[in-house]
């Protein structure tokens, strides 16, 4: 159910077109910073109450990197794996279509899963306004996330979260669940400072190797395959799993290691495996990978947890100076710069105060928010 409260939602949109059978969701959560930024997801069971929480999520993340946006979020309900290319192109067509009252007015959108660059250019040219979304095609001034923004902030956010544990990321040992374009990212700029990955998965499966996994090999094998299955023999994949268990692949979360990195969907660490969870921090690269109540569970077992609108503000960023018509280069830059001082003041708060992280990060944002609709 969605609840309202001071912060929103102020807005939400659900559409339909019967020619196309697009069936999808916008939720503008909150503009008072600047329009809603969110991206646009496509999968077979997403709903408004998923849409919510997401387009909450934004409010926040925007509010803790500074930038002038307000929250919001929108999907479509959709298997991307059953539809042609066409289809989707239509799909999407119809949709920015739909959301042309609001958007780019008061909801920017951006790529999400199942969506990328060229999902953006066909946004873009169907609601006749470039400034309807970011994450476009390079040659329509975008900034692709193709680029790796946000697995470059989560790499940023766990340098920070590593130093302020006292943990030396050179021979620590890494478990990240989702080897997309966020968890490939990390994965190669962790193993570039000398961090070991021991284990990753993808929707097919698990990959699991004591010894580290060689990332190169591996993003090679990926981009090749499809899946990290096909690193080694010695995988599990999904067809000898439950079909609940694709994209979470539970055993990836009974690994002991130092970095745990969830980087796919929502709620995969939950009530049913939170206690088998065996790592000393947690950086969020997804969304709400974790409930709030079972972060607090962690956190009473002194887990330290980086919250998903701390660690992967670097999408949001990347978006933000696009729409300023920014470079590459002034992208990567401020991601930095932003990730790793948010990333610190949070994780000082949260130990002077002796409050979970999530909480210091939320009294940060909503007073970032309260002071700008008092002014």
């Amino acid at each position: 159910m969605i609840e309202h409260d001071e912060f929103g939602p102020e807005k939400i949109v659900e559409v339909y077109d019967p020619k196309t059978k697009m069936h999808g969701f916008l939720v503008i959560d909150n503009t008072v910073l600047g329009p809603g930024k969110g991206g646009i997801r496509m999968t077979p069971d997403f709903s408004k109450e998923e849409n919510f929480r997401l387009a909450r999520v934004m409010t926040w993340k925007c509010a803790l990197a500074e930038l002038p946006f307000g929250g919001a979020k929108s999907g479509i309900i959709a298997n991307t794996k059953k539809i042609t290319k066409n289809e989707k192109k239509a799909i999407i067509e119809a949709f920015s279509k739909a959301l042309k009252p609001v958007c780019p007015s008061k909801y920017v959108a951006a790529p999400d899963m199942y969506t990328g660059e060229e999902e953006m250019k066909w946004f873009a040219e169907a609601n006749g306004s470039m400034e309807a979304c970011t994450g476009k095609p390079k040659e329509l001034g975008g900034i692709p996330h193709e680029l790796g923004s946000t697995g470059f902030g989560v790499f940023n956010s766990t340098l920070v979260a590593a130093k302020h544990y006292g943990l030396d990321l050179k021979n620590s040992t890494v478990a990240i669940q989702g080897f997309g374009n966020v968890g490939g990212f990390v994965a190669k700029f962790l193993s570039e400072v000398g961090a070991k990955i021991i284990s990753v998965s993808d929707s097919k499966g698990c990959l699991n190797a004591p010894d580290g996994i060689n990332i190169d090999k591996l993003l090679r094998i990926k981009k090749e395959t499809g899946s990290v299955v096909n690193y080694s023999e010695k995988t599990v994949k999904s067809r000898d799993m439950h079909p609940s268990q694709v994209f979470k692949c539970d055993m990836i979360f009974e690994k002991q290691v130092d970095i745990l990195i969830p980087a796919a969907i929502a709620d995969v660490i939950n009530k049913n495996n939170v206690d088998r969870v065996d790592a000393k921090i947690i950086v969020e690269a997804a969304n709400i990978p974790i409930p709030h109540d079972i972060e607090n569970i962690l956190y009473e077992r002194d887990v330290l947890i980086v919250p998903d609108f701390v660690a992967n503000a670097g999408g949001v960023i990347s978006s933000y100076v696009e729409y300023i018509n920014g470079t590459p280069e002034r992208m990567f830059k401020l991601v930095e710069e932003k990730i790793k001082k948010n990333t610190k003041l949070v994780l000082e708060k949260a130990k002077k105060e002796k409050m979970n992280p999530r909480e210091a990060a939320l009294e940060i944002a909503k007073k970032r928010i309260r002071k700008k609709t008092v002014v």
